[in-house]
C-alpha cells in the first residue's frame, strides 16, 4: 500500500512514500506536474504506477491495441482554423437540401464542441462531405449568453445541435452557469444555419444536465434528450469515503495494483477535493479506471457492504456513490415556441451493461418508418473501452430496448468513437457522424476527428454497411 502522500497544491509538486512493489523497500518519490492538462496528469500516474505498482492509465499502456476493424471514413483530421482549438468532438451534422429540382444532397453543416475557447462552437459547411469550410462561430468571443459562465479556463461549452425547428434555426447547447455552479442546456435562435445567433435570456434546463438533443418529428412535434451529469460526482465521493474509511479498500478492490491506486487517491483526496471542477475530475482519472474495469461487480461489492452494515456515515456517503454512478438520459416533448418543456418527463436509457460502465451520453435518436433508434457513447471518454450503442422503440420517448454489446468500438487507427450523430449521406443512404481520438492522445482538451461510417436500419438492429 502506499501510505503516506503530500501534496503542494500552487507547485503541483508530490511527495509519495511507500514500498517498491519489486524490493519491498521503503522508498520516497517527488513528482513534478509540469501543467494541469489531462496530459500531464496521464503521464503523471503512469510514472507513479513504474515506482509504486499503482494501475497505469489505460490511454498510456495500450495505444492501438484495439481490435475491431470497422472502417470509419475520416472526413476532418485537422483543424481548419486556429480558432477551432481542440477539434470536432460532439459532432452534430444537419443536411439542409436544395430545391428537389437540383437532384443535390443539398449542404450539410457541422457543429462541434469548443470547451473554453474564446470562440465558441464552429459552424462548418460542406457540399460533399469532404471539402469543409469554417462558416463562423455560434458565440463569437465576447457574445456569450449572459447566463454562461465565460473566460480561458473556466468556461466549459459543450455539445451543440443544429435543427430546424419551427421556421427557425436552433442551436440547443450545454454551458456552465455563470456562478460556475452546474452545467445548463440553453437554446440559441437564428433565420439561417449561419447566424447570427441570439441566446435566449435564461437555460431551458438547468441542475447539471448535459448532451442536448432534439428530434424533429415529421408533423413537426419536437423531443428534447439529455443526460443528468454525474460524471465528476461519483469519483470524488467515492474518494471522499476511501479516506474516510480507509478499511474498505481491500473489499472493494480485489486486486493489488488497484488497491494500491484507489489507496494513492484516497491519501491525495485533501489536495485533489481542492482543485477546480474539471482538474479534480482529471487526478481522480485512475479512480476511475479503477472502478471502470469491472463496473458492475464493483457496484455489486458496495452494495454488498452497504447491506452488510458500515458505520451510519459510510452508508451514507456509499449510498451517495451508488446513486452519482446512475446515467440517466431523459427525454421530454418540446413547446411549440421551443422556449419551455411539456409533458411528461420519461427516463429512457440508464447505464446498465457492462461495457457502458458509469455512464452513457451523447444520445441521437434518428426515425426509420415506426421505429426509433436512439445511438448513445458508453464508458469512459479517454480510453479505447469507450463506443457507441444501440437502442430502438416504437415510440419517441420509449421503452427502448439495447441491441447486445457496442455497435461501434475502437480500432487500431482510431480510438473512443463517440457521441453519435445520424444524417443521409450523397447517395441519400443514412450515415453516422462521430468523433475519435488519435491512438495515444486521448483526454480533456485533445484533439478530436470528424468520422462516418454508412449504416442501415432493420426492423431489430443497425447493421453497418
Amino acid at each position: 500500500m502506499i501510505e503516506g502522500a503530500g501534496a503542494d497544491a500552487p507547485s503541483r509538486t508530490l511527495r509519495i512514500s511507500g514500498r517498491d512493489p519489486s524490493s519491498g523497500t521503503w522508498r520516497t518519490h517527488e513528482y513534478r506536474l509540469p501543467d494541469t492538462t489531462h496530459g500531464a496528469y496521464l503521464d503523471l500516474y503512469a510514472t507513479i504506477a513504474g515506482d509504486f505498482g499503482t494501475c497505469v492509465p489505460r490511454s498510456r499502456r495500450d495505444a492501438g491495441s484495439a481490435s475491431s476493424r470497422t472502417r470509419y471514413e475520416a472526413l476532418l483530421t485537422q483543424p481548419l482554423s486556429a480558432q477551432i482549438r481542440y477539434g470536432y468532438g460532439d459532432p452534430a451534422v444537419l443536411q439542409v437540401p436544395d430545391s428537389p429540382r437540383t437532384g443535390s444532397a443539398g449542404t450539410y453543416y457541422l457543429v462541434v464542441t469548443s470547451n473554453d475557447a474564446p470562440d465558441s462552437f464552429p459552424v462548418l459547411r460542406s457540399r460533399d462531405l469532404g471539402q469543409w469550410e469554417l462558416a463562423g462561430f455560434v458565440f463569437p468571443e465576447g457574445d456569450k449568453p449572459g447566463w454562461a459562465l465565460d473566460g480561458e479556463g473556466r468556461s466549459d461549452f459543450w455539445a451543440p445541435e443544429l435543427h430546424h425547428v419551427g421556421g427557425e434555426y436552433l442551436v440547443f447547447f450545454a454551458a456552465r452557469a455563470k456562478d460556475g455552479g452546474e452545467l445548463a442546456i440553453g437554446v440559441a435562435r437564428s433565420s439561417t444555419p449561419c447566424g447570427p445567433f441570439v441566446a435566449d435570456e435564461k437555460p431551458l434546463v438547468a441542475d447539471g444536465v448535459i448532451d442536448p438533443h432534439v428530434l424533429v418529428e415529421p408533423d413537426g412535434k419536437a423531443y428534447l434528450f439529455w443526460k443528468h451529469d454525474a460524471n465528476d460526482r461519483w469519483p470524488a465521493l467515492l474518494a471522499d469515503l476511501l479516506h474516510r474509511h480507509g478499511e474498505l479498500t481491500v473489499g472493494l478492490f480485489p486486486d493489488l495494483a488497484r488497491q494500491r491506486t484507489a489507496s494513492l487517491c484516497q491519501t491525495l483526496w485533501p489536495w485533489i477535493r481542492t482543485l477546480p471542477p474539471m482538474e479534480r475530475f482529471l487526478a481522480l482519472q485512475p479512480l476511475v479506471e479503477a472502478v471502470t474495469s469491472d463496473f458492475l461487480p464493483f457496484q455489486q461489492r458496495l452494495g454488498g457492504l452497504v447491506q452488510a452494515g458500515m458505520r451510519q456515515q459510510a452508508v451514507s456517503i456509499a449510498r451517495d456513490v451508488l446513486e452519482a454512478m446512475r446515467t440517466p438520459i431523459h427525454g421530454q416533448r418540446l413547446a411549440p415556441d421551443s422556449r419551455s418543456l411539456t409533458g411528461p418527463r420519461e427516463v429512457v436509457l440508464m447505464n446498465d451493461r457492462g461495457w457502458e460502465a458509469h455512464l452513457v451520453e451523447g444520445a441521437w435518436v434518428a426515425r426509420h418508418g415506426r421505429k426509433y433508434y436512439l445511438f448513445y457513447a458508453g464508458n469512459d471518454f479517454t480510453t479505447a473501452d469507450y463506443g457507441i450503442g444501440v437502442a430502438i422503440s416504437d415510440s419517441p420517448l420509449g421503452p427502448y430496448a439495447k441491441l447486445d454489446g457496442p455497435l461501434l468500438t475502437s480500432t487500431p487507427q482510431w480510438s473512443g468513437p463517440g457521441h453519435p450523430s445520424v444524417a443521409n449521406g450523397l447517395d441519400g443512404q443514412p450515415q453516422l457522424f462521430l468523433h475519435a481520438f488519435f491512438p495515444g492522445r486521448t483526454g480533456y482538451k485533445e484533439f478530436r476527428a470528424l468520422l462516418t461510417v454508412p449504416v442501415a436500419f432493420e426492423s431489430d438492429r443497425v447493421v453497418l454497411r
